[in-house]
C-alpha cells in the first residue's frame, strides 16, 4: 500500500465510526451510545475532553442547571448524601429548581434524611 494511501484510509475510518456513533445516538434517545462514552470517560485524553464539551453544551442549554452541577461537584455531593443535601441548601432558588427538575426527569432525586427534610421536598412538589 503506497504511503500516501495511509492518511485517507485513517481519515475515512474516522467518518465511519463517527456515522456509526451518529446512528447509535439516535436509536432509541442514544441507549447504545452511552455505555461506549462512558468507557471513553477513562480514558485520560479522552474523558476531559468530552466532560469540557459536555459542560459547555449544558452551559450553552441551561445555564442555572451547569451552575449548581459544578457547584454540587466542588462540595463533592456526588459521593455523600448529606454532603449532597447541604450543597443543595446552599444553592439559589434557581439553580436548586434547574436541579431537582433535572434530577426528577432522570429519576435521581436525592433520598431525604429525615422527616423533616422529606416534608420541605414535599412542600416544594406541592408549590409547582
Amino acid at each position: 500500500m503506497p504511503v500516501w494511501l495511509i492518511p485517507i484510509v485513517v481519515l475515512v475510518a474516522l467518518v465511519v465510526i463517527l456515522l456509526v456513533l451518529n446512528l447509535l445516538a439516535r436509536v432509541q434517545g442514544g441507549r447504545f451510545v452511552r455505555p461506549i462514552a462512558q468507557g471513553l470517560m477513562k480514558v485520560p485524553f479522552v474523558g476531559g475532553r468530552l466532560k469540557k464539551a459536555s459542560r459547555a453544551a449544558l452551559e450553552r442549554q441551561n445555564p442555572e442547571l451547569a451552575s449548581a452541577v459544578s457547584k454540587l461537584e466542588r462540595s463533592g455531593a456526588t459521593r455523600d448524601p448529606v454532603k449532597a443535601q447541604q450543597a443543595l441548601s446552599r444553592l439559589s432558588a434557581a439553580e436548586r429548581q434547574a436541579y431537582l427538575e433535572a434530577a426528577g426527569e432522570q429519576g435521581a432525586m436525592p433520598q431525604a434524611m429525615n422527616r423533616a427534610q422529606r416534608r420541605a421536598a414535599e412542600k416544594m412538589k406541592k408549590r409547582r
